[in-house]
């Protein structure tokens, strides 16, 4: 049977055409009743549909009908100009799930995969499931740089590697140029790339076709069960759900298994493939794909990555898995403290489909009670934080994003620091180390001048620069993760009008070269309000940040001093002038010393005011400066 089986996935960026391409071929296959056919069909999500992205992996099961001399005319596009959609009249033949095939019938699995950097372990774990990968290029846009690094995990993993250009209907479609561009980056002839067009369907049946001709079947493994967790998601009623692909032997419907990495055992309650519907089956055999009900209602058991093998006498874990590693925190606290529990039960629902998701409570004085939460990075932390706000209906607050501080005290102690509140500012840190990444921006090569300022302003190291065959300069550097959060992307998108992409990796821990600023308002120090900055930049964060909260803070009844400090030092301060009444309005006429004496009682009041006051900082306040900076 694995003779016959396909496994694949497909690399692209953000709005090349891999989610309508996937569309046409459920189509062409018949995977999918007209009548259910949507646009996007395998974005479960709303969230997914809205942004254009993919971020939760979807696998799916299609049967097509392979003949080398001739097609399958019941495979033929029908309709004149476009693939019928869910309300057109369609013609194709809807393939019911009997899982009995003839021997010119091939069982392709699709996995679709998210395409951000953050997600990047997860979506090589995706393509270690499978032997081949469509390589998609946009013909209007060209290869990107998020598109680049997936393609080269593809090769380290030594899949089969099948190029095709999107989008060739489009009137600014460059289809010879880009032929000849990845033909040259993959070193291929120019007619082995294929084209096609999501909405039309041109193409689509030859790439299905291709697809079986180049990606090589799986291979046997042996007989003892070993399969690799590509994704999973939870079930109120079923538990924990995962995706998997079987590398040896088989699962069925009530065997006893293992997660290799959490050591936990558990009954397989039901087994079967998605088309993207579940279908239930006995067994998943060597070489399929497919779903694993295990019951489970625990949260930090299943993970990406881990190995689902035998309990008893089982195989060896495949190799690559890894655990989760958060690379920026957050803390997220609920805007009314009422709503702490139900912040805490959402946190923990999140955490059973996304083992990625790290949380510990933590207590702010200003704030009250909330979570510190760790993420694989911005993208991520967004996606987390929208699901958080939909799906349970939760007002929250976010504070400004921070990467993980290695630090050393005197005595040779390391620390791991990841809130600023908590970053030593005594003068007895020897040494500090902070996280890089390895960063590649593609662009025009006319807006090289202009990158290199940004890359400059964010601390950048710049190294070589590359010139792809379109003209396209692709710029590799290296800078601190927290430049990269702190805005870079939306500069860079600003700068190149949207035409620069992005990647990056992490490069591992270096020496940093950062401080602790903290903000006293009245001569106290405001502990929400603290970050880590860095000393090149220390000044103007301090001025920026005294400058807001001089606009956002109410008047007092006495002078009120905001300042900035760094080590003991004041670098930035502002006033904000008191609210004085007029104490010698009722006064008319007579001797101007009872004017003196009034307004002399007056300012030495303001005087006790100033030392004994203390200031209570609206809630409002805290709100604007945190989604001032991270919003």
């Amino acid at each position: 049977m694995t003779l016959n089986i396909r496994n694949f996935s497909i690399i692209a960026h953000v709005d090349h055409g891999k989610s309508t391409l996937a569309d046409r071929m459920l189509e062409l296959t018949g995977t999918i009743e007209p009548r259910l056919m949507q646009e996007q069909v395998l974005d479960q999500m709303d969230l997914e549909r809205e942004r254009g992205i993919t971020i939760k992996m979807q696998p799916v099961r299609m049967i097509w009908k392979y003949y080398p001399e001739a097609r399958n005319p019941k495979s033929e596009i029908r309709n004149k100009s476009q693939i019928p959609n869910s309300n057109q009249e369609t013609n194709f033949e809807f393939r019911a799930p009997n899982f009995e095939f003839s021997d010119s019938e091939y069982i392709l699995n699709l996995i679709d995969t998210p395409g951000h950097v953050d997600f990047a372990y997860e979506v090589s774990r995706a393509l270690s499931a499978v032997e081949g990968v469509v390589l998609l290029v946009d013909a209007t846009q060209g290869v990107e740089a998020q598109t680049l690094s997936v393609l080269s995990v593809a090769r380290e993993l030594g899949l089969v590697i099948i190029p095709v250009v999107s989008k060739i209907d489009a009137p600014n479609a460059r289809v010879s140029d880009m032929q000849s561009e990845i033909a040259l980056l993959l070193g291929c002839a120019e007619e082995d790339v294929l084209l096609t067009s999501g909405k039309t369907g041109q193409g689509v049946k030859e790439l299905l076709d291709s697809i079986i001709k180049r990606v090589p079947s799986p291979k046997s493994q042996g007989d003892k069960t070993q399969a690799l967790v590509f994704d999973f998601r939870y079930s109120d009623h079923r538990g924990v759900i995962i995706y998997a692909r079987v590398f040896g032997g088989h699962v069925a419907k009530g065997d006893t298994l293992r997660f290799s990495a959490a050591h936990t055992d558990f009954t397989a309650l039901e087994v079967g493939v998605l088309r993207p519907e579940e279908f239930p089956r006995a067994t998943l055999n060597e070489g399929e794909i497919g779903y694993i009900v295990t019951g489970i209602k625990k949260p930090g058991i299943a993970s990406v990555g881990d190995t689902i093998i035998a309990a008893r006498g089982g195989a060896e874990p495949l190799p690559g898995y890894r655990s989760p590693t958060p690379v920026i925190w957050a803390s997220v606290y609920p805007e009314s403290q009422d709503d702490l529990i139900t912040v805490r039960q959402s946190l923990e629902r999140l955490r059973l489909s996304d083992s990625s998701l790290s949380y510990e409570e933590e207590s702010s004085g200003v704030m009250g009670k909330g979570f510190r939460c760790g993420f694989l990075g911005m993208l991520h932390l967004e996606i987390v934080i929208e699901r958080l706000r939909r799906e349970f209906g939760l007002s929250l607050v976010v504070t400004t994003p921070t990467t993980v501080y290695e630090i050393t005290r005197g005595g040779g102690i390391v620390e791991e620091i990841y809130a600023p509140a908590r970053f030593p500012d005594d003068g007895g840190v020897t040494n500090v180390r902070e996280m890089w990444a390895k960063i590649a921006v593609i662009s025009p090569g006319e807006l090289v001048g202009a990158l290199s300022r940004i890359l400059y302003e964010h601390e950048a190291v710049i190294g070589n620069t590359e010139t792809l065959p379109d003209g396209k300069v692709t710029l590799h550097a290296e800078m601190p993760l927290r430049e990269l959060m702190r805005g870079f992307f939306d500069r860079l998108k600003s700068v190149s009008s949207g035409y620069a992409s992005l990647s990056y990796e992490l490069a591992g821990l270096r020496d940093a070269d950062v401080v602790r600023l903290d903000v006293l308002v009245a001569e106290e120090a405001v502990p929400a309000f603290a970050r880590i900055v860095s000393r090149r930049r220390m000044q103007e964060e301090a001025e920026s940040l005294v400058e807001k909260l001089q606009k956002l803070l109410p008047r007092q009844m006495f002078e009120l001093k905001i300042q900035a400090k760094v080590g003991g030092r004041i670098i930035a301060s502002r006033r904000i002038s008191a609210m004085r009444k007029d104490v010698t309005g009722y006064l008319y006429g007579g001797d101007i010393t009872r004017k003196m004496k009034l307004l002399e009682k007056q300012k030495k009041g303001k005087k006790k005011m100033l030392a004994r006051g203390k200031v209570d900082i609206p809630h409002e306040v805290f709100l604007k400066v945190i989604r001032g900076s991270s919003e």
